[in-house]
């Protein structure tokens, strides 16, 4: 009798991929979701055609994300036109009001950075990510490779899925999923060489360690 394929597997999404081999590489690995940033300020930014061109590539089962802080109308519908991506990640402090018209559209993934307990909270989306809060001379909402007290998310009860965020390593995953709890981890500056260049065997090392 064939055994079932196991259900508690943590599940990761590698962000920031730019390149046809490390989008590969991920994959191949075994990522659950990927991520496009269309974020000009962003050393990992593309455009929303090489988005589109990069999503094609992509098996039925590994969804596709598109970063975004602070969309214009006219940008997600163009996000939507072009890339018709699974969730829109929004990484800015967007409202209420505009993260429920835009989750009237597609799936929404909500950045909700952190440095206290204070700012765990919950919005209306379809998934939560708890990202470090950036420093105050930081140009980047998010990609700074900083991380919090993963321990503040330990019990925090939701409906709602949710994934870690920020400062994530092949060397320190496991430690950050057991202090957190997060059954889904999210990297994008810990499997790269520099700003923007992401490293195949680093994304290889983060999934691996991390579905350990």
């Amino acid at each position: 009798m064939k055994s079932m394929p196991s259900l508690n597997k943590n599940k990761v999404k590698i962000c920031g991929l730019s390149e046809e081999s490390t989008l590969r590489a991920a994959i191949d690995a075994g990522a659950d979701m990927v991520g496009f940033v269309h974020f000009p300020k962003s050393p990992r930014h593309v455009s929303l055609a090489r988005a589109a061109e990069l999503k094609k590539l992509l098996p039925p089962n590994v969804k596709s994300v598109i970063v975004t802080v602070n969309p214009s109308d006219d940008l997600v519908n163009e996000i939507l036109g072009i890339v018709n991506p699974d969730y829109i990640q929004l990484h800015g402090n967007e409202t209420l009001d505009q993260i429920a018209q835009i989750h009237a559209k597609t799936g929404i993934i909500k950045a909700i950075p952190v440095s206290t307990p204070d700012d765990i909270v919950e919005m209306a989306c379809d998934m939560l990510m708890f990202d470090a809060k950036p420093p105050k001379e930081a140009s980047l909402p998010g990609g700074n490779g900083i991380a919090f007290d993963w321990k503040i998310l330990k019990g925090f009860q939701t409906m709602r899925p949710w994934m870690l965020s920020g400062g994530l390593t092949p060397e320190n995953v496991q430690q950050a999923i057991r202090e957190s709890g997060a059954t889904f981890v999210d990297v994008s500056s810990g499997v790269e060489n520099k700003p923007g260049v992401k490293d195949a065997g680093k994304i290889k090392a983060f999934i691996e360690t991390a579905k350990a």
